[in-house]
């Protein structure tokens, strides 16, 4: 044993001697001060602190190697309108963030449907609406959110002003975000961004990247809870509409049902009537009775068929919108369904959001391809029919389908609709198009 050692020391020591041997040594020695005493050394954050994110399928400006920094923020200003457009104003901001290699700090929403009166907006936190923790933990290693808790020094501050006009053009909205990736506005702990709301900035990212974000939104329990109780209740009418249901079994089954996203109301009527007028397209706009007659075209669910109608009930004028169905289609609204007294204990963001909920889960969804609810509602329905297998729905008979009841279709029903995952942008969905994809 003492033969090894003498052994062991005589070719250590050999060894050390050497030149090479030595500069290895000293320059893990450098290494190792360096990780101590300087951890933020050419702004690079520590990775064993949890100050980086990795990013599997990297951003426009980040190498792979790189990742979403924890430790460096982006400010958004307040996001308005519908809950729709607020949904893409708030994925915009996403993409935003990780095009600078950031995380986005806790936006806040906008609980009330006011735009103008900024004093009538009725702030309300993203947490608020959907889970903070699961957006995170289903993003994770693609957008990230922080909250204002986490930034260490408010003064360390550069602000990012969002052109507008016609003068400010997606390339140069571009090459702003492009400037600001680099050095000096790197160097800032938080880049604040003024000017006009999210959901009016330039878009640069395909339609895949915004669904996967709009994937990570989570309700929070108590608005998803309030949707499962009118969806409920819906299939509970259902059940007892239909006469040969008599049996345990039955009773149990899970009945269908048609929702309708019915834009007909003051402000939409107005809305679309001057977009039809500015682009001289002349499939924006239905009438109560359009709706109704290309509905009972579809051919689904064996009657009687239960139709809930989403509609805007503060804004509608028209009291006789569960009158002129289809034999076998039963419309319902809130106050028939006897809901009209849950959703008033909310402002109408919350409203809105337990509507989308009802309308997402309907066996068959019909709505305005001009309309971003829509659009949306589709875009998540044609995502889950990608998850099973199916490419298209525009010719066969498939789970989840969706209509358009402002383009006709076969047999003078609805237009088939299905969205194009693989467009290049989100332009269509956020503002309006009859291109349907089928």
């Amino acid at each position: 044993m003492d033969y090894l050692n003498r052994n062991q020391f005589r070719f250590f020591k050999t060894h050390w001697n050497s030149v090479t041997c030595r500069c290895v040594a000293l320059l893990v020695i450098v290494l190792v001060l360096r990780a101590v005493l300087f951890p933020t050394f050419l702004g690079f954050p520590r990775i064993e602190n949890d100050n980086v994110v990795m990013i599997h399928n990297h951003s426009l400006f980040l190498k792979p190697e790189f990742g979403i920094w924890k430790i460096k923020f982006l400010e958004v200003p307040q996001i308005v309108w519908g809950l729709n457009n607020q949904k893409i104003a708030f994925a915009r901001s996403c993409l935003t963030a990780r095009m600078l290699n950031r995380t986005l700090l806790l936006p806040s929403l906008s609980a009330s449907l006011f735009y103008k009166e900024i004093d009538q907006l009725q702030p309300i936190s993203f947490d608020k609406v959907f889970q903070f923790e699961r957006f995170n933990s289903h993003c994770k290693g693609f957008v990230q959110l922080g909250q204002y808790s986490d930034i260490s020094n408010w003064t360390d501050v550069i602000e990012l002003q969002k052109g507008s006009g016609r003068k400010w053009t997606v390339d140069r909205d571009l090459n702003q975000l492009k400037q600001f990736s680099n050095d000096p506005y790197n160097g800032y702990e938080i880049i604040r961004v003024a000017g006009k709301n999210p959901f009016l900035w330039h878009d640069h990212w395909p339609i895949r990247d915004y669904a996967k974000v709009f994937e990570c939104l989570v309700l929070v329990d108590e608005i998803s809870n309030e949707a499962d109780r009118v969806v409920s209740k819906i299939r509970e009418i259902g059940r007892g509409l239909r006469r040969d249901c008599v049996s345990e079994n039955c009773k149990l089954e899970t009945v269908p049902y048609i929702a309708v996203h019915m834009r007909i109301e003051k402000d939409w009527m107005i809305h679309c009537k001057k977009r039809e007028q500015r682009s001289n397209i002349r499939e924006i706009c239905s009438s109560k009775e359009e709706i109704m007659e290309r509905v009972g075209k579809i051919v689904g669910p064996k009657a009687p068929t239960i139709v809930y109608l989403a509609v805007a009930d503060s804004l509608l004028e028209d009291n006789s919108i569960l009158n002129g169905w289809k034999k076998g289609l039963i419309p319902f609204e809130k106050k028939k369904l006897g809901v009209v007294g849950m959703y008033k204990k909310y402002p109408y963001l919350i409203q809105s959001a337990i509507d989308y909920e009802v309308c997402l889960r309907a066996d068959v969804f019909v709505g305005n391809s001009f309309s971003t609810f829509s659009s949306l509602i589709v875009l998540e329905r044609s995502q889950k029919m990608i998850r099973e297998g199916v490419t298209t729905s525009c010719a066969m008979d498939v789970r989840w389908p969706s209509y358009a009841y402002n383009i006709l279709g076969e047999s003078n029903g609805p237009h088939r609709w299905m969205t194009n995952i693989s467009a290049s942008n989100l332009q269509a969905i956020s503002y309006g198009s009859n291109d349907i994809c089928c």
